[in-house]
């Protein structure tokens, strides 16, 4: 490796370098948020409860059902298939022609929205049963109970995996170079064809990388920290002593 090349490659190629991590942010960041909107959605659909029977508990059944199916299908599929599929399948079959934007953040969207969907079951599930039963009696009915008592906190709960999600979709972006959508993956590519330096030209790929998903730890983490508030009961006990 030779620091003069990778200087060299910066100097000549920041430009794309820039263009595809804006891309690769932008794709992740949005898809994320979708994501997690699909998955407290989805969430809420599965704790909801009716009587056992009537037509609105069996509509509700086969809602939850399909729902199951695509949380299934696409935590079951690699990424790089839901892409082809979505974007060339829906315009062969269906005359659906996407950009390869929209398209890339429609695949990493509802991805994350399956993966989100378990993870927010996971936290309205962690909450104790007695905070509903609580709500109940003093007259909430189910869409109150979640407003106002349960997805604030599921909300904090599940922060750290919808980091994890952040940071692994900022990397996961990579395979949308299939379908051309122009994130870091592509442009770097095309500037490893140009120059043929393929190791130095990713080494600085490798450290945009980085870069993006280290700065999206720390940011969430500060979030995080903010959410909790200060440790007030550490501070009563240090002023007691």
């Amino acid at each position: 490796m030779s620091l003069e090349w990778i200087i060299s490659i910066v100097e000549n190629n920041w430009q794309m370098f820039l263009r595809g991590a804006y891309y690769t942010l932008l794709i992740s960041i949005s898809s994320t948020i979708i994501g997690a909107l699909i998955g407290f959605f989805i969430g809420i659909m599965h704790t909801i409860k009716v009587r056992k029977k009537g037509v609105k508990f069996y509509s509700l059944k086969l809602f939850n059902f399909l729902l199951t199916c695509y949380v299934e299908f696409f935590r079951g599929t690699p990424m790089i298939v839901q892409a082809m599929v979505v974007f060339y399948g829906l315009d062969i079959a269906f005359g659906i022609d996407m950009h390869f934007i929209t398209a890339g953040i429609l695949v990493v969207s509802l991805n994350t929205g399956a993966y989100m969907a378990e993870i927010v079951r996971g936290g309205i599930v962690s909450i104790d049963k007695g905070q509903y039963e609580a709500a109940s009696a003093i007259g909430m009915n189910h869409f109150q109970i979640m407003l106002h008592v349960v997805l604030p906190q599921v909300a904090r709960n599940v922060l750290p995996a919808t980091g994890n999600q952040l940071i692994m979709n900022i990397k996961d972006t990579a395979v949308l170079n299939v379908i051309g959508v122009t994130e870091l993956f592509f442009q770097t590519k095309s500037i490893a064809g140009n120059n043929f330096r393929y190791f130095e030209s990713f080494f600085v790929a490798c450290v945009l990388y980085f870069i993006m998903t280290f700065t999206a730890s720390r940011i969430l983490l500060y979030v995080e920290k903010r959410l909790d508030g200060p440790d007030a009961y550490q501070k009563e006990q240090k002023e007691a002593i």
